[in-house]
C-alpha cells in the first residue's frame, strides 16, 4: 500500500504495515504464541512465580502446561475450546441472517438510500458516531456496521478500508463512549461496588456512575475518528485499486422502492413486538429475576434478534422486489457468505486454543496483579496514578480482552487505593474505562480482530495483520493522549463523572 504523503509519520506507518504483513499467517502466529505460552508457563513454574488474588485472597500460581495435566487439558479441550469460543457462535448466527439481507439486495438498496440522504462531508462523522453508539446492541457494530461502512465508502468512490477503519475506531476504539447504557456498564459497576465495600460496606455504585464523562467522550471519539480518517488514514491509503466493484449509485427502481417499503414494514412490526415485550413490567421479554432493559431477554438474546432483523426484512425486500423467488435462493445467499467465513473459522480455531492455554497458565492474571502492585508501590500523585492506571489497563488489554475479567482483577486493588487517596470509586472506574478502550483496535489478540481482518480481505486479499495495525495505530495513539487529557481536565475542573457520582471520596 502506497502512502499519499512522504512524512516521517506516514513512512513509519508503512514500515509497521510491512513488518506486520511479513509476520506468518495469523493462524501460524497464534500457533507460535501458543507454543510460547506453554514455554513461559514452564519457566514461570520453575521460577515459582506466584501472587495473591486481590478478590479471593488465595495464592495464584502459574500452571505448568509442559506437564501431564497440561497435556490432558489440551487433548480434552481442543474441540470445546473451538466450539465455546465466545464470539464464534454469535458471529456465525448474525451473519446468516444478514447474508439474506445482502443477497436479496436490501443492504445495497439501503446503501444507495443512505448515500443519497447523507451529505458526503458528513459520511465519516456518521460512521464513527454510529460505531460509538453501537455498544448498547452488543456486537452489532462488528458484524453489521463495519462491513456496511466499507460498502458505503466504496460506493461514493472512497477507499473501503477507510470505511472499515472509521467504523472500527468508533465500535472498538471508543468502546467505553456511549450516550446509552450497555450491559458492560452494569457488570463493571457491580465489580466496582464490591471493591469499594472493602472500605465502605454500604457503598453503592450505579450503572450510570460514569454516564456524564462517557457521554461527553462520544464527542471526542467522533471528532478524533472523523479527523484522522479524513486527514491521515485515507490520504495514506490513496485510491482503491482492487477488484471488488462498487455499489452502483443509480436511482432506486420502483421494484426496489417497493422492497424497501416492505422491509421497513417488517422492521416496524418486529420492533413493535419487541417493545410490547419490553415496556410492560411483566412483558414476555422481561426477566422477573433481572427486571429492566439490561437484564431483559432482548439484551441477553441479542444474537437472535440481529439474526431475525436481518432475515425477515431481507425476505420481505427480496419477495417484494423480485430478487428472491424461491426458498433455494435464500439458502444460496446464506451459503455464499458462509464460504467467505472459511478463513475466519481457520483463524478462530488457533486463536481459541491460544486463549484457553493462556487462561489455563494464569500468566495473564499474574501479569495484571503484579502490574497493579508495581503502580501501588510507586506512591504516585493522583494525576500520575490516573495515567498509570490507564497505561497499565491498555497494556493488559493487549493480552486479556475481556473488560470484566481485567476489572475483576484490578478493581480490588485500585478502587480502595484511590478511596484512601480521597478519590471516588466512580472516578477510578472511569479511568479504567479509558484504558480498556485504547488498544482494542491494534491488538491481534482481540476476539473480534480476525473478523475485521476478514472484512478487510474482501477488498484487499493480500492484507494482513500489519495492514490493520498500521491503519488503526493513529486512532489508538491520539485517543491515548486526548482521552487521558480529557479525564485529567475533568478532574481538575471538579465535574462529577455521572449522576450522583462525585470525583472525591471523604476519608
Amino acid at each position: 500500500m502506497k502512502s499519499a504523503s512522504g512524512t516521517t509519520f506516514q513512512r513509519a506507518l508503512d514500515w509497521i504495515e510491512r513488518v506486520g504483513n511479513a509476520l506468518p499467517h495469523p493462524a501460524t502466529l497464534f500457533l507460535l504464541l501458543s507454543a510460547g505460552v506453554v514455554g513461559l508457563s514452564w519457566l514461570a513454574d520453575v521460577c515459582q512465580l506466584h501472587a495473591v488474588n486481590p478478590v479471593s485472597g488465595e495464592p495464584v500460581r502459574a500452571l505448568n502446561l509442559v506437564s501431564a495435566d497440561g497435556l490432558r487439558r489440551l487433548v480434552l479441550g481442543i474441540v470445546p475450546n473451538f466450539m465455546n469460543f465466545a464470539p464464534l457462535g454469535p458471529v456465525l448466527v448474525c451473519l446468516l441472517g444478514l447474508s439474506v439481507a445482502e443477497h436479496s439486495g436490501l443492504l445495497g438498496a439501503c446503501v444507495r438510500l443512505v448515500v443519497g440522504l447523507t451529505p458526503r462531508r458528513l459520511l465519516t462523522f456518521m460512521v464513527v458516531f454510529c460505531g460509538a453508539m453501537s455498544h448498547s446492541a452488543g456486537d452489532v457494530g462488528y458484524v453489521l456496521l463495519i462491513p456496511l461502512s466499507a460498502t458505503l465508502f466504496h460506493a461514493v468512490g472512497r477507499h473501503p478500508l477507510a470505511g472499515i477503519a472509521a467504523a472500527f475506531a468508533g465500535v472498538s476504539g471508543g468502546f467505553a463512549a456511549n450516550l446509552l447504557l450497555s450491559p458492560t456498564d452494569v457488570v463493571l459497576a457491580g465489580l466496582t461496588q464490591e471493591a469499594a465495600r472493602a472500605l465502605a460496606p454500604a457503598y453503592a455504585v450505579s450503572p450510570m456512575a460514569n454516564y456524564f464523562f462517557l457521554a461527553a467522550s462520544v464527542i471526542l471519539i467522533t471528532a478524533v475518528g472523523t479527523f484522522l480518517t479524513d486527514r491521515v488514514v485515507e490520504p495514506r491509503l490513496g485510491a482503491y485499486r482492487g477488484d471488488v466493484p462498487a455499489e452502483q449509485l443509480a436511482p432506486l427502481t420502483s421494484a426496489e422502492r417497493r422492497g424497501l417499503v416492505w422491509a421497513g414494514t417488517a422492521v416496524l412490526l418486529m420492533a413493535a413486538v419487541v417493545l410490547a415485550g419490553l415496556l410492560p413490567a411483566g412483558g414476555f421479554l422481561q426477566d422477573p429475576a433481572k427486571p429492566g432493559f439490561i437484564g431483559s431477554y432482548f439484551v441477553r438474546g441479542l444474537t437472535f434478534f440481529i439474526f431475525l432483523f436481518g432475515l425477515a426484512p431481507g425476505l420481505a425486500y427480496g419477495f417484494a422486489a423480485g430478487s428472491i423467488r424461491s426458498d433455494a435462493e435464500v439458502y444460496r445467499g446464506m451459503q455464499k457468505n458462509m464460504e467467505l467465513v472459511a478463513g475466519y473459522l481457520v483463524m478462530v480455531f488457533f486463536i481459541a486454543q491460544f486463549v484457553n492455554l493462556f487462561n489455563w497458565s494464569n500468566l495473564g492474571v499474574l501479569f495484571a496483579i503484579e502490574g497493579a502492585a508495581v503502580l501501588k508501590t510507586l506512591s504516585l500523585g493522583p494525576v500520575p496514578l490516573l495515567v498509570g492506571l490507564i497505561l497499565l489497563t491498555a497494556t493488559v488489554d493487549l493480552f486479556l480482552g475481556s473488560a470484566a475479567a481485567k476489572w475483576a482483577i484490578l478493581a480490588p486493588v485500585f478502587v480502595p487505593m484511590f478511596m484512601l487517596l480521597g478519590y471516588s470509586p466512580e472516578l477510578t472506574q472511569a479511568t479504567y474505562r479509558v484504558g480498556d478502550s485504547i488498544t482494542n483496535i491494534v491488538t491481534p489478540l482481540s476476539s473480534n480482530f480476525p473478523l475485521v481482518l476478514m472484512f478487510v480481505q474482501r477488498y484487499l486479499p493480500k492484507a494482513g495483520i500489519g495492514t490493520i495495525i498500521a491503519a488503526m495505530l493513529p486512532y489508538s495513539a491520539v485517543n491515548l493522549v486526548g482521552w487521558t487529557a480529557m479525564l485529567v481536565g475533568w478532574l481538575l475542573l471538579g465535574w462529577p463523572v455521572g449522576p450522583g457520582a462525585p470525583l472525591f471520596y471523604p476519608h
